[in-house]
């Protein structure tokens, strides 16, 4: 499933091809996305000048003077540039058309992904509630410890959880706690504050490495460009169950938190 850093990926890829472009027509294929695409989408867009392409958790944001088209990738959603006049095929559900003489397509196999226009991205109702940007100003070790404070969650359950953190995936949350010395099995509640603050430093960093790789590619995703991303080299933890520990050689444990696979180094991580 793409997570923040492979929509940070495409939206890297697709910004030089939008950017400034006229939006000449939508063509919408198939409406039956996780939630049936409006009609007003096409015409709402049509006509519009792109001002900057942005992203907001997992949401990539096509912004224009008149209002934005919201983009989810679901679990296995891609987008990209193409030659206006390019075949569809079967999964490739829509089209953003472009003054230039390209387009904007979206393939989905799975259509769990969707599309929605909006006059105001941050009032939106899939986006209000969302928690801060692992990247930005807002987060840090005080904010996880003050949002902790008498939770019994386990940590890990914890900082996928997009009301507390946006971007914080499945892998991503598995190699941050590794890195932080972190179980992920440990109530949040009951991680001192110093704790957090290496947890909160580790998310950035591991974040930011999958972002230069250009993301994590598992099953389905591809970035903006086409090409596959390549963090999946880096992984120090996720998916190695039994291999050694790249710190103390001790077998890499698995275990299911919260009905998702976790894997840990049990001598590491306390």
């Amino acid at each position: 499933m793409p997570e923040l850093p492979e929509v940070e990926t495409s939206r890297r890829g697709i910004e030089p091809f939008l950017v400034g472009e006229r939006i000449d027509k939508v063509t919408i294929r198939e409406k039956r996305l996780r939630w049936p695409v409006r009609a007003d989408v096409a015409r709402q867009l049509a006509g519009q000048t792109v001002d900057s392409v942005t992203r907001r958790a997992k949401y990539l944001l096509i912004n224009t003077g008149n209002g934005s088209a919201m983009i989810h990738l679901g679990m296995s959603g891609s987008v990209y540039i193409a030659d206006r006049g390019t075949p569809a095929t079967v999964h490739e559900h829509f089209d953003i058309e472009l003054g230039s003489g390209r387009m904007l397509r979206y393939r989905d196999p799975r259509r769990f992904g969707s599309l929605h226009w909006t006059r105001n991205p941050a009032r939106h109702k899939l986006i209000r509630s969302l928690g801060p940007e692992p990247l930005g100003p807002e987060f840090s070790g005080s904010y996880l410890w003050a949002r902790a404070k008498g939770r019994r969650v386990a940590v890990k359950q914890f900082i996928m959880n997009a009301n507390i953190v946006v971007g914080v995936g499945n892998i991503y949350a598995s190699e941050a706690l590794f890195l932080a010395g972190i179980n992920p099995h440990r109530a949040a509640g009951r991680i001192a504050r110093h704790r957090y603050d290496a947890l909160a430093e580790t998310i950035r960093e591991v974040l930011q490495k999958a972002i230069q790789a250009g993301g994590t590619t598992l099953r389905d995703f591809y970035g903006g460009d086409g090409e596959a991303g390549y963090f999946k080299q880096e992984l120090t933890v996720y998916d190695r169950e039994n291999e050694p520990c790249v710190t103390c050689k001790q077998p890499i444990s698995a275990v299911v938190i919260g009905q998702r696979s976790s894997y840990y180094c049990k001598r590491c991580q306390r």
